[in-house]
This record gives structure tokens, C-alpha cells and sequence, in this order.
């Protein structure tokens, strides 16, 4: 088949690896004038970890990884108050765990992918009209082409979701928080294997070490920190965020002022995307698209890696029924994708906790992390994947 997929991340080129696996004509578009850089780091565990390694690019990925050995808690003064070593994650996940960027690994797949498969960056997918034999679909610069299968793989804004399903306000579920995220050339003080996190009620930030001495800052705040209307670029950004952390302590004060020198300010709702159906006559959802778990689920790279085998997978066994092939895709994926999303949903208040009690239980539990038993009582469950994925034949 001729299938278009919308977005070159994680899900889109994951999902053109196995197609062209399997034999089928791929053209993968992708909306940035090439292959996105930064974005904050993630772990891969699971069954994202079991798809990477049946792809081959287990090892380019591991190349890329980050060896961040501990997740320190401070309070207001800089004071140690909480954190655990990342051995300790690790150990849950039997060793087969990766600190990793979004984007490296979206690179690592896409340098693994055959020649075969066409790309065409700056561009995207703006039109689709389907019957039952074909999709013709147009984009913002290229001219119309007719196709047999459009993948929207193009993240929690999917244009192809609203193109092809309706508009994103019937699937967008808010857990009631705000994440913003950006990067900080020659950020001190600076030590190279360890995040560090502080918090305080309906708010949360963080630095973590990058490579070529950056470091990523990561926050995430209750909605009702924000105020007035949602900022829409970055200095309305920058200003949004020195009145949500001009108070907090710690080294908030020389974040902010940092941040006065950058351009990109990643700033967006913590959300999900909850749907009945994934699928509408010649069109799929993969990844974020799909089912967005959120960031608070920490597992979302992961999912969309394993949403783009089945896919392809169940394509491939259907030979050209693609009612068959959908319909057992979501069957195999959903109902586990809604545990792991209403998982999400419950660790907000762990997560962002709204009070100062609620902050310093957190901060306990992280502490009982280090001691025996305890990390499998806290943390085993949302460590381990309760789906096996099929095997399919090549």
C-alpha cells in the first residue's frame, strides 16, 4: 500500500520502519524544516524498551542515552529533602531502562530507516477527502496526492485528528496543569549526573544536564497559578513563568533571569486524548494523536513505539483489509492505553501536589525510595506493562 504518516517523531518514524518492513510505499511528512532537536528527557522502559530492541536500534539508542544518577529534592534553601539514586528505577524495570531525549530518539529511528521511504519536511497534511478505495490528501506546499492509508502521527495537536475526526475540544482531557520546558546554554551551578527538583504547593520545577554543557529546565504548574489568559509566545511565556516562580527560592531567581536570554519556550496544557476509536475508514491515529497518556504517565514514547508496531503489524497480517486490521489494532491497544491513562490521571496529586503537606509527603516517599521493598510498593506497578505485544510474521 501507499500510506502517508503526518509527523516525524517517535510514533511516525517508528511506524515507517515497520512498513517498510513489511513492504509498503511510505511517505512520511513532517511540519519543521527538519528533524526536531531538545525537548525533555524521558525514560524508555516496557514495551517501547521490547520494540526498540526488535527493531535493531536498541543500541544507536543507548548511544544516545543520559546517565543521570540521582534525582535530588531541595527545598527553598538548596537543602537536600528528598530524592533517591536512579539505580533504584532501573532495578524495577530489570535493567532495561534509558534516560533518553524525545528527539534522539525520533533521530535514532529515522537514521535506521530503509531509503525507501520518502520524506518531506516543511510541510504538512492540510486536506483529506477518502472514499472507500482511496485518500487524496492535500498539503501546504506539495501538490495533492492519492494514497491508499494517512497516519496521523503528528502529536497532541494532530492536525489529521481534526482533518479526519473533528475538533481536538472532543478528546482534549486537562488534568489541570501547565508544563513549560526550555533549554539554558552555560547554566550554573551545574552538577553533570544529577537533576534537580523543587517544589512547593501547585508547583514544580527542575534542572536537568544536558550534553554540550546545556541544561533543560522542566516545570509543571497547577492551572490555577496562571493567571489570565494562556501566554501566547515567549515573552508573554517568560512572563508568565517569573510570576508563577519569582517566589519559590532555590535558584529560581538566576533561572529566571537566564531565561531572559533565550528564544524557545516549550509551554503547553498537561493533557490526554481520550477517544472511542482510532481509526475512520482509511485513516489511523498513532502515538500522542491516538491516545496521549500525558507527560505525568512518564511512559508516552515508549506507547506510541508500541502502537506503531501493531499497527503495522496488524496491517501486514490483514493483507489489505484494513476494517480487519483496525479493529484488532484497537482491540490489542485500548483498553490497555485507558489503564495507563487513568494511572496518569490519579498521580497528578503526587506529581503537583496542591498543599505543603501534600509536598512534603511527596518528598517522604522519595526518601523511603532508597530503603528495601519500598521502591516496588511505590513504583513497581507504574513500571511494568500488563499487555504482551504480538508476534508477527515477516
Amino acid at each position: 500500500m501507499r500510506v502517508a504518516i503526518n509527523g516525524a517523531g517517535i510514533a511516525g518514524t517508528a511506524l515507517a520502519w515497520w512498513l517498510r518492513r513489511y513492504g509498503h510505499e511510505v511517505l512520511l511528512v513532517e511540519q519543521a524544516p527538519a528533524l526536531r532537536s531538545g525537548g525533555y528527557l524521558l525514560d524508555l522502559w516496557g514495551i517501547g524498551y521490547d520494540v526498540a530492541e526488535k527493531m535493531g536500534v536498541l543500541p544507536r539508542l543507548q548511544e544516545s542515552q543520559y546517565h543521570v544518577e540521582e534525582l535530588r529534592i531541595v527545598d527553598r534553601q538548596g537543602r537536600v529533602c528528598g530524592g533517591y539514586p536512579t539505580s533504584v528505577l532501573s532495578r524495577l524495570a530489570k535493567d532495561r531502562l534509558l534516560a533518553i531525549a524525545r528527539s534522539d530518539i525520533a533521530a535514532g529511528i529515522h537514521g535506521a530507516l530503509d531509503r525507501g521511504v520518502e520524506t518531506i519536511f516543511g510541510d504538512s497534511i492540510c486536506a483529506i477527502e477518502q472514499d472507500e478505495s482511496r485518500v487524496m490528501i492535500g498539503f501546504e506546499h506539495a501538490p495533492t496526492r492519492e494514497v491508499d492509508l494517512v497516519v496521523g502521527a503528528d502529536g497532541l495537536r494532530s492536525r489529521v485528528r481534526a482533518l479526519a475526526f473533528g475538533a481536538e475540544s472532543k478528546f482534549d482531557y486537562a488534568l489541570g496543569c501547565h508544563v513549560a520546558a526550555f533549554e539554558l546554554p552555560g547554566y550554573r551551578p551545574r552538577e553533570d549526573s544529577v537533576a534537580m527538583i523543587h517544589g512547593a504547593p501547585g508547583r514544580y520545577i527542575s534542572n536537568i544536564p544536558l550534553r554540550e554543557d546545556r541544561t533543560l529546565v522542566f516545570a509543571v504548574f497547577r492551572d490555577k497559578c496562571l493567571i489570565g489568559e494562556v501566554p501566547s509566545n515567549a515573552s508573554e511565556r517568560k512572563a508568565a513563568l517569573r510570576a508563577i516562580f519569582a517566589d519559590m527560592g532555590w535558584e529560581c531567581p538566576r533561572i529566571l533571569s537566564a531565561m531572559a536570554e533565550i528564544d524557545e519556550i516549550y509551554f503547553d496544557s498537561v493533557s490526554q486524548i481520550r477517544m472511542e476509536r482510532w481509526t475512520h475508514g482509511r485513516v489511523a491515529l498513532v502515538g500522542d494523536a491516538a491516545a496521549c497518556p500525558s507527560l505525568i504517565a512518564g511512559e508516552g514514547a515508549g506507547l506510541a513505539m508500541a502502537e506503531a508496531y501493531v499497527l503495522a503489524g496488524e496491517i501486514h497480517t490483514s493483507r489489505g483489509n484494513l476494517a480487519a486490521a483496525f479493529s484488532r489494532y484497537e482491540e490489542r491497544l485500548k483498553p490497555f492505553l485507558t489503564r495507563k491513562q487513568k494511572a496518569a490521571e490519579k498521580m497528578v496529586g503526587a506529581f503537583v501536589p496542591n498543599s505543603a503537606f501534600g509536598v512534603a509527603a511527596r518528598n517522604f516517599a522519595t526518601r523511603l525510595m532508597r530503603l528495601p521493598i519500598f521502591p516496588e510498593l511505590l513504583m513497581g506497578r507504574y513500571l511494568s506493562d500488563d499487555v504482551e505485544l504480538p508476534e508477527y510474521a515477516t
